[in-house]
């Protein structure tokens, strides 16, 4: 492994050295303005030498490269954006441009709309972008509620109790889906548990879904897909902001961030949030709350240096919540005894560190980076009489290099990769304590040509120090047949290590003890995915059509049996099929000036082994319809969103009181939000859940919850009826 690095750092050394006079290429990023006035990258831009057809597009990440001509002029252009024409002349490269959205003409200033969410054009891997503009749609207090107006991921309680959500993707729970901030994984192990409230709304930039396995430099745990948050940046043009919100169930929530430039290459950004519930409400009259009480505070300071060729950023987080849940007369001082009010206590402090450091050399497409990461995640929690103490400390570190071979058709990257996770754990006085070091190293190649063809070939190879060596293979393809027509297809492995408490902590609010069979293997599992996306004109209007299938299969699962009884959860390796089948149809599009939406229909078919039968996956609705429209008035002052959601029936477990397999009925969930827009800031109203529907009796024997029958872990539907909220956003910029 060092002969690896030095080698690598003795190469880069080397094209540095020789390149230092080349003057072949032009290269650079070209960015848009956000919303929030923050810079992201904009994806396929067009860069052409002035007075000539020579010329390129920039990549997903506002990349572009050019070979030199004659002459000292290149053009910059994008639909909405008013045409930049800069001089390459004592430009210091790579060379950092944004395009402007406002075009002033005699003091009319016209604005250029983007869609809230959009694919990724340039990118073989299947990945939908949900803007800042998309996120301020909804409420959006935190992560989990981030997904309302996506057809893809689905968002859900995990029990009736504890507030915990889960997020599903291809049918299957959210361990599945790697989770990252910034291309540094996040919500893994204890952070499982509640990881999607960790994440305030106001705080993110964008959110990237991607389905199929990703790329192989992020590790080897993505299986059904990936999702990446985007935190917002100093270097932004947002200098300051405000967000206060209340709902009618009493929470109060406040966010606010502040960038500020040290020097001309050092910048800060200090983001702050607290919120807090502490309404005892039990609409259902079944002596439970309807949500937990909560605390929660956080602290994020990132700094950033950009230097000519340097760039370094550093970054520290730190989160403290506290949480209250159970029946009414529970209090923080009530002992967890049998006959006393059933109870859940939770404690959580969660402190996390970054550096991303990088060189980008004068070499087109060629740049060397490092990511290093530190988290400690403390919990203590009481679940009835139940006791779940626990600490995880993770490290993670990813060195990567990218350049290309030839020409710019043909990309490589490599790099290495090592990540730690040490648990001490006890569960009722047993100790589950575990160490797990993770070593790779991965390659991946890819080919371009032109725009019509994009093929990505990667593997990695990793020494896990429980599990052994895990080989990972991965494949993505982009072809653009015809014109507006693009087919992506994937396949790939993956692999993760169980956390059965933390990760099935649902269980946990019940009556059931945990049979653990066997000990737990490592998850391996294949995806294999088509993505089939067509832009045509309508009326003169311009839409999007997108079809996609993927097929998961598992060579080994750690399966929680709650079918086999009422009484207990047995924990065992998988003995048979376990598959997810998911196919999904989606139209969006702009019909009229400023009114857009989505209308989209999946299905899903998901079945595990479980007790030696192949049965469909319990709590997992078979079917998903979305329809969502938003429209923004001519004079951008008033905004309008609404969203309709139908959710099909799915399996109830047999331990659900029943001796047969029934299933539950389909239901159908409404959100609106009114936003009033002036120069500063926003003022927004809205309500959630508008039909009220609700899931009835929840809590199995909510009357007795010492008895043997009690259950608030088999959720499927709303636990909350109509929740109207207001809000205030207020944005200063530079």
């Amino acid at each position: 492994m060092k002969r690896i690095l030095t080698l690598l750092l003795l190469w880069f050394s080397a094209q540095h050295i020789i390149k230092a006079q080349n003057k072949d290429y032009v290269y650079g990023y070209v960015y848009e303005l956000n919303e929030n006035g923050n810079s992201i990258p904009l994806q396929g831009a067009a860069v052409i030498w002035l007075n000539s057809q020579i010329g390129t597009t920039t990549d997903e990440n506002g990349y572009f490269s050019l070979n030199k001509v004659q002459g000292n002029q290149i053009a910059i252009s994008f639909v909405g954006f008013k045409t930049d024409t800069i001089s390459i002349e004592n430009v210091d490269f790579p060379l950092r441009h944004v395009l402007k959205s406002t075009v002033s003409i005699d003091a009319v200033t016209v604005k250029a709309d983007r869609a809230n969410t959009f694919i990724q054009q340039l990118n073989p891997i299947q990945t939908v972008v949900l803007t800042s503009g998309e996120l301020t749609r909804a409420a959006c207090c935190n992560l989990s509620e981030s997904f309302e107006t996506n057809a893809s991921v689905d968002v859900s309680y995990s029990d009736a109790i504890t507030g915990a959500k889960q997020i599903q993707l291809l049918g299957l729970a959210g361990i599945y889906t790697q989770m990252q901030y910034e291309n540094i994984p996040t919500m893994r192990g204890l952070a499982s548990t509640f990881g999607l409230s960790y994440v305030p709304g106001p705080w993110m930039e964008s959110i990237q879904v991607s389905k199929g396995t990703a790329s192989v430099s992020n590790g080897h745990e993505s299986i059904t897909g990936q999702i990446n948050i985007e935190y917002k940046k100093p270097w932004a043009e947002e200098k300051s902001y405000l967000n206060l919100y209340t709902n009618s169930l009493g929470m109060a929530e406040l966010n606010a961030n502040y960038a500020f430039d040290v020097t001309p290459t050092v910048s800060s950004m200090v983001l702050v949030h607290g919120s807090i519930l502490s309404n005892r409400v039990d609409h259902n009259h079944d002596q439970f709350l309807d949500h937990p009480l909560t605390q929660q505070y956080h602290l994020f300071n990132r700094w950033k240096y950009q230097g000519k060729r340097w760039e370094s950023q550093v970054g520290l987080k730190f989160m403290n919540e506290d949480r209250l849940a159970g029946q009414v007369k529970f209090y923080t001082n009530t002992q967890p005894l049998i006959g006393n009010p059933y109870g859940v206590k939770y404690s959580t402090q969660l402190l996390e560190a970054f550096n991303k450091t990088g060189y980008i050399a004068q070499r087109p497409n060629t740049s060397i980076g490092l990511i290093n990461a530190v988290s400690l995640h403390s919990q203590d929690a009481t679940i009835g009489v139940r006791v779940h103490n626990a600490k995880q400390l993770s490290y993670y570190g990813n060195l990567v290099a990218i350049t290309y071979i030839g020409n710019t058709n043909h990309n490589i990257k490599g790099g290495a990769t090592l990540r730690y996770d040490r648990y001490d754990e006890t569960f009722n006085n047993t100790p589950y304590d575990r160490t797990e070091w993770v070593k790779g190293i991965y390659g991946e190649y890819t080919y371009k040509h032109l725009e019509m063809l994009t093929l990505m070939a990667g593997i990695r190879v990793d020494q896990n120090s429980r599990f052994g060596t895990l080989v990972t293979p991965r494949f993505h393809g982009m072809i653009k047949p015809v014109s507006n027509l693009t087919i992506r297809f994937s396949a790939g492995k993956g692999y993760r290590s169980p956390n059965f408490i933390a990760e099935n902590s649902n269980l946990l609010v019940s009556s059931r003890n945990l049979v653990v069979e066997e000990n737990p293997r490592i998850e391996e599992a294949w995806n294999a995915g088509i993505s089939i996306n067509k832009k045509f004109k309508l009326l003169d209007k311009n839409y999007n059509l997108t079809a996609d299938y993927y097929h998961v299969w598992f060579e080994n699962q750690f399966i929680a049996d709650i079918d086999r009884d009422n009484s207990a959860v047995y924990f065992y390796n998988l003995k048979g099929k376990s598959y997810s089948n998911t196919l999904q149809i989606e139209l969006s599009g702009e019909p009229i000036r400023n009114l857009q939406f989505t209308l989209a229909y999946r299905i899903n078919d998901v079945k595990q082994t479980i007790n030696d039968t192949l049965k469909q996956k319990p709590l997992v609705s078979r079917n998903k319809g979305l329809f969502t429209a938003g429209y923004k008035t001519p004079s951008h002052k008033w905004q309008f969103d609404y969203t309709i959601q139908y959710n099909g029936s799915g399996r109830l477990p047999k331990g659900y009181g029943l001796n047969q397999e029934t299933y539950y009925n389909p239901y159908i969930t409404m959100n609106i939000q009114v936003t009033k827009m002036f120069r500063k800031f926003d003022f927004y109203i809205g309500v959630e859940n508008l039909t009220g529907f609700t899931q009835k009796d929840p809590i199995i024997s909510w009357e007795n919850p010492w008895s043997a029958t009690f259950d608030a872990s088999q959720i499927w539907g709303p636990l909350t009826g109509q929740k109207f909220y207001a809000g205030f956003r207020m944005s200063i910029w530079k």
